[in-house]
């Protein structure tokens, strides 16, 4: 990236925005966090379940990064919390869509937008990547109306790009950082058979993908994900040897079912896509600072 730009990120507090913040900054771009709180020097504030951004606001910026949306994994899918997930994703992004839209040529013209590969559903063995359809269940029915949301700014000829992104490794958040205590006292061990797949994203290459999406001729979907998918069994031995701990003991289904309800704990710990980034792949520029998984949890871990 060459390019000096004017990006807003929503989300930017959060695992994934916080990361971007400081790279694109690094690199040279001018970060502007878009925020629900009262917003300070150098940021702008939006209210998406009150449909209030203002335009004036978002015209300064050359492209605007869309990461926020309620936590999937931090509190039992009752109804009324699966409204929550979809209305704070969806709810947002139909309001950038609209804003960026009525500005056309005279407001941002890229929206990287926020999505995951759970939009693929439970494939089991099945490689998907960027062309295969839609999967069943309550995150590929998210992740359907998630990307439908941006459409009245594709129409504008914004250029869209969803973000599906796989699981993101850092130290600092997301499922690793929930392993990580039982991994380190040799507790930890691979989740029911073993078998569902578990595509995965250091948090490096994650931000350098967004980064380099920012100045790519690239629209539509783009999966985030290394180029090594592993089984969760493979990952629970690869976890345990980076750290020299044992990592042989299992997690029955019955404990994180109890836990967290069956339907979040089948759809984060025992169903699983393998993906195929083939976007990010055909990209000349672009190549994977962490191709596998043993370079990546060793560079997250300092190991």
């Amino acid at each position: 990236m060459t390019e000096r730009m004017q990006v807003g990120i929503t989300g930017a507090s959060g695992l994934i925005g916080t990361a971007l913040t400081e790279h694109l900054r690094a690199s040279g771009h001018q970060v502007t966090p878009i925020v629900r709180r009262a917003a300070g020097d150098g940021e702008i504030g939006w209210d998406p379940s009150a449909g209030r951004l203002a335009a004036d606001d978002l015209a300064p910026l050359d492209a605007v990064v869309h990461l926020a949306g309620a936590g999937i994994g931090d509190h039992r899918w009752t109804d009324d919390y699966k409204r929550t997930l979809l209305n704070s994703r969806v709810d947002g992004t139909t309001l950038l869509a609209n804003v960026m839209a009525d500005l056309g040529d005279h407001g941002p013209r890229v929206l990287l937008s926020g999505s995951a590969i759970g939009f693929y559903g439970d494939r089991g063995d099945e490689i998907v990547d960027e062309q295969s359809s839609a999967g069943d269940g309550f995150l590929a029915d998210i992740c359907r109306a998630w990307e439908a949301s941006t459409r009245p700014a594709e129409t504008a000829g914004v250029r869209v790009a969803h973000l599906r992104t796989g699981i993101v490794l850092s130290r600092d958040g997301g499922a690793l950082a929930k392993m990580l205590p039982l991994f380190k006292i040799g507790a930890g061990g691979r989740f029911g058979s073993g078998d569902q797949w578990m595509s995965w994203i250091s948090i490096t290459d994650e931000v350098r993908a967004i980064g380099h999406l920012l100045t790519a001729d690239v629209e539509g979907p783009v999966n985030l994900a290394a180029p090594d998918p592993v089984t969760n069994r493979e990952f629970a031995s690869t976890l345990g040897d980076v750290l020299n701990r044992p990592s042989f003991v299992p997690v029955p289904k019955f404990g994180p079912k109890l836990l967290l309800g069956g339907e979040l704990a089948d759809a984060l710990l025992f169903e699983g896509q393998r993906v195929d980034a083939a976007v990010l792949r055909g990209e000349d520029d672009f190549s994977f600072e962490h191709p596998d998984l043993t370079t990546a949890l060793r560079a997250v871990l300092d190991r």
